[in-house]
């Protein structure tokens, strides 16, 4: 296996081993068999948002939102627009701030929407305010 990168399977939380150049093909679980990557936002919760963020070996794009949040109801659909195109490249996920207020405030989410762009585990980048598909894209795509 030339370069395998790590995938957190949205399914199970079971890290896949896969070879870089097979990421496009559409890779299942070892475990589950579901799709590693199925074009939409892959949920967190305060159990599973680390292992996500650190064992993903590609780029996780957080949503952290509220179901009360007009701005965050608005933006969901350029979200999930913007994971199936930029898949299998970058992780994209969401986080309830309301079911999961103590990680919110780890990461000092003081307004929401907001998305952060983690890579091996880290912060690299923050964003604050609905989106639409195409700025969401660019603005993760400038990041890299």
């Amino acid at each position: 296996m030339s370069n395998p990168i790590n995938l957190v399977c949205p399914a199970c939380g079971v890290t896949n081993r896969i070879p870089a150049e097979r990421i496009s093909e559409h890779p299942k679980c070892g475990k589950c068999s579901s799709d590693l990557f199925n074009g939409h936002p892959t949920e967190l919760s305060g159990a599973n948002f680390s292992k996500h963020i650190a064992r993903n070996d590609i780029p996780v794009l957080v949503d952290f939102w509220a179901p009360w949040c007009g701005p965050c109801r608005q933006m969901a659909p350029a979200f999930e627009k913007a994971a199936a195109q930029l898949e299998p490249n970058v992780r994209f996920a969401k986080l309830n701030t309301e079911d999961h207020q103590m990680v919110g405030a780890h990461y000092n989410i003081r307004s929401i929407p907001t998305m952060v762009l983690f890579r091996n585990g880290q912060e690299v980048a923050r964003q604050s305010g609905a989106m639409g598909a195409a700025d969401i894209v660019r603005w993760v795509e400038s990041q890299r």
